[in-house]
Order: structure tokens, then sequence, then C-alpha cells
């Protein structure tokens, strides 16, 4: 597997994470009454909140996986080779993380995806209000289409990873 799909499945995985922890957050709220299903700014606020804590999370994840990356190189040379030189580390794991236009065109055609949905949710906020659902219904179908929107540009980027990519 190569660098590009370990570090989207780290990605995917965290995005998972950051959503399924906010679903939790909130029904644990709605369900013991602390917050109204109609209170705005407890919505806005949640959202934001859990909009840092995904951004955080994200640095944090992706330098662990860079560290354990490491680590991994690390002992294949040592099991190879018998020593671990750090200058050897070093050349190896540029050699995984190198872009190549393969990975650019992947990347773009990924985005695509992963903005359509979001505009698709986008457009879908904005009639549940002309439908007169509640504002917090709106803000949380924004949230959860681009949440959704950049997983999917995940799960794409590992589909053409292994199907591979025409340039068209």
């Amino acid at each position: 597997m190569s660098y590009q799909e370990k570090k989207t499945i780290v990605s995917i995985l965290t995005g998972i994470l950051i959503l399924a922890a906010y679903c939790i957050y909130v029904f644990n709220k709605i369900q013991s009454g602390t917050a109204a299903p109609e209170d705005l700014k407890f919505w806005a606020t949640t959202i934001l909140i859990f909009i840092g804590i995904g951004v955080v999370a994200s640095i944090v994840i992706q330098i662990v996986f860079h560290i354990l990356l490491s680590i991994a190189i690390a002992v294949k040379e040592q099991v190879r080779n018998g020593k671990c030189n750090d200058k050897e580390i070093e050349k190896t794991l540029e050699l995984e993380m190198v872009e190549d236009e393969m990975d650019k065109l992947i990347g773009l055609k990924a985005m695509r995806i992963g903005f359509a949905i979001a505009g698709i949710g986008f457009i879908a906020a904005l009639v549940s209000l002309v439908l007169n659902f509640s504002p917090a219904v709106m803000l949380n179908i924004i949230f959860f289409s681009f949440s959704i929107g950049l997983m999917m540009e995940g799960v794409t980027q590992l589909y053409f990873y292994r199907r591979g990519v025409r340039n068209g």
C-alpha cells in the first residue's frame, strides 16, 4: 500500500471519528434536555467547536502517522540491513512521499467529488429552509454534507489509486 493510500485512510478514519463524536455529543445533549433542538446558538457553537477539534485532531493524527511511518521504515531497514541509518530512512521517506502527476490528477478528481457533495448538501440546506424546517436542521445539513464530502473525497482517492485514472 502506498504512502498516499495510507495517509488517505488515516484522514477518512479521522473524519469518521469526528463525525461520530459530534453525533454522540449532540444526541446526549438533546436527550438530557440541556440543549433545545431550536437553539441556534448551541448548534453554531457546537459545530464551530467540532470544526476546531477536527482541524486539531487531523494535524495531531497526521503527525503521529508520520512518526509511526518513520518507525516502520526504520524497523524494515533494521531487518533488511541489520543496521539503522538515519540518512537511509530519510531518503526512503522522501521517496515514498513524492507526489507525481498521477497523484495530483487523482487529488483533483477526488476534490471535484467532494465539492459536488458539499454543494448538493448546501442546496439541500437551502431547500430545507424553503420547506420550513428549522434553521438548526439547515446548519446540520451543511455540517454533515461538508464532512461527508471530505470523507468521500478520500474514498474516491482510494478508488482511483486502486483502479487507476485516465486523463480525461
